[in-house]
């Protein structure tokens, strides 16, 4: 199993965005500090500012949300998942691209960090 851990800004806005828009299953939560995610073959830890992945690194810098590594969530309709999150109000930053295998969009969760949805051509 894969496990990814992405810091974000609230725990449970991550928790409700990747359980109840991406299919994710909550296994544990840690109260503001941490939350695992489960879907399929991957795991996603969720760290907000009370966890230690959050602590400043000795040169000063501080782990944040964003950036462009992604986790990539694959889904069977990928235009009916836009029009649906969309509809929930998920931010996207561009439309669906076509490429040699599949297509794909980038969404953010409510921390900016990117969320690729790709569905194989």
């Amino acid at each position: 199993m894969a496990t990814f851990r992405y810091i974000v800004d609230d725990v449970d806005q991550a928790v409700s965005f990747y359980r109840d828009q991406l299919g994710f299953v909550l296994d544990q939560q840690y109260g503001p500090a941490m939350a695992i995610l489960n879907k399929d073959d991957m795991q996603l830890w969720v760290a907000g500012p009370p966890a230690s992945a959050s602590r400043p690194m000795p040169d000063g810098s501080k782990p944040a949300p964003g950036g462009w590594s992604r986790i990539v969530v694959v889904v069977t309709d990928i235009a009916a998942t836009v029009e649906d999150l969309r509809q929930a109000g998920v931010r996207f930053k561009n439309d669906i691209v076509e490429g040699p295998g599949g297509r794909q969009i980038l969404c953010e969760d409510p921390s900016g960090n990117v969320v690729e949805l790709f569905q194989p051509g």
